[in-house]
């Protein structure tokens, strides 16, 4: 007999839901429980009828995932032995071809050997799972840890042992490409002393970004902006990051609309000031000035600086002043550095670790 939705089996506290318009077959139920409701006859597979079929299966899974094991491996290999070079954009594509196919293959390997291992190997038949009350009688209970027994059973998880010992040696090696990669990111050396010190250091030249070239005082009109590197940058070992580092935006404003620090009083050179164009807050480049307000725009969160004023926050989300370079003139009348800068540059806080 077949039951109708929503009735009870007998003996049952649970309600079952049966499909509809689906031919009476020979299909495994739970014994007890109630009758065929119409599920599909089973249809037996190799590995169910042959053991060494079987034994074949359970090789192939567990050579996936020790696959798996040696492609993770192979990633961290070759993110060491292809190493990324400042500069070099042929170092970034091959370190980041070997290093994606390493991690894609073992990721695939695992996922390959994971449904390959649940189609063939682990036990078959259609079964249908009966609607329960949120909480069970204690003999529900039970039996729902009878079930997670069977399941274990089922899946030859606890007694197929190259298959459970592969696939946790996967598991536990696939994520090393990537505790290589992020642990790599870490400085070397403690990262607020690297910000601290740039190459702007005395006398050293005001330089256009990017051909290089030096700037004459007479050069800077006032409302006019320079964009800025140090002189030096070509003789450092790391370019990108030291220019990261040092990157300047010149101006220069009327020396009446100043308004400075005592202690900053020779810091500007005729009404031309030099300020960090990297933004205190998450250090993205303040590339936009208003020449009528002295204002600087930093596009990504719109934090502004007054130039007028030391470059201190008059909006958004930024926490300190840009850090001014201090400048003057050589001999030659070529705008030079006084030192580097005061206070560490980028995000603030850096500062406040």
């Amino acid at each position: 007999m077949v039951q109708k939705d929503g009735e009870k089996a007998a003996g049952s506290d649970v309600a079952t839901t049966t499909p509809r318009d689906v031919s009476i077959g020979t299909a495994v139920v739970p014994s007890g429980a109630f009758e065929n409701p119409g599920l599909l006859p089973h249809r037996p597979r190799a590995t169910d009828l042959d053991p060494k079929t079987e034994k074949t299966a359970e090789r192939r899974v567990g050579g996936l995932f020790l696959f798996s094991v040696v492609a993770s491996l192979f990633a961290v290999v070759a993110y060491v032995i292809f190493p990324i070079v400042p500069g070099d954009m042929d170092s970034v594509r091959l370190n980041n071809l070997f290093l994606g196919v390493g991690i894609s293959l073992a990721l695939l390997a695992i996922g390959l050997g994971s449904i390959y291992w649940a189609k063939n190997l682990m036990k078959g038949g259609e079964w249908t799972e009966p609607r329960h009350p949120t909480r069970g009688r204690e003999e529900t209970r039970a039996a729902a840890v009878e079930v997670f027994k069977l399941g274990n059973e089922e899946s030859g998880f606890g007694r197929r042992t190259l298959i459970r010992n592969s696939l946790i040696g996967a598991l536990v090696v696939s994520p090393l490409p990537a505790v290589v990669m992020f642990r790599d990111l870490a400085p070397a050396a403690d990262p607020v002393a690297l910000l601290r010190t740039t190459l702007w250091d005395k006398n050293v030249r005001l330089t256009r970004d990017p051909s290089g070239t030096p700037i004459k005082a007479s050069d800077v009109t006032i409302g006019s902006v320079f964009h800025v590197i140090p002189e030096n940058l070509e003789d450092a070992e790391h370019k990108l990051e030291e220019k990261a580092k040092a990157a300047v935006l010149l101006m220069r404003l009327k020396p009446e609309d100043l308004h400075i620090s005592p202690e900053r009083s020779d810091w500007n050179y005729q009404g031309i000031v030099a300020y960090s164009k990297i933004c205190t807050h998450v250090g993205c480049p303040v590339a936009l000035a208003e020449q009528h307000t002295h204002h600087l725009l930093c596009p990504c969160h719109q934090s502004q600086f007054d130039i007028s004023h030391e470059a201190k926050v008059i909006f958004g989300p930024a926490k300190r002043a840009l850090p001014q370079l201090p400048i003057t003139v050589d001999s030659q009348g070529y705008l030079v550095a006084r030192s580097d800068f005061h206070e560490p540059v980028g995000p603030s806080f850096w500062e406040r670790s």
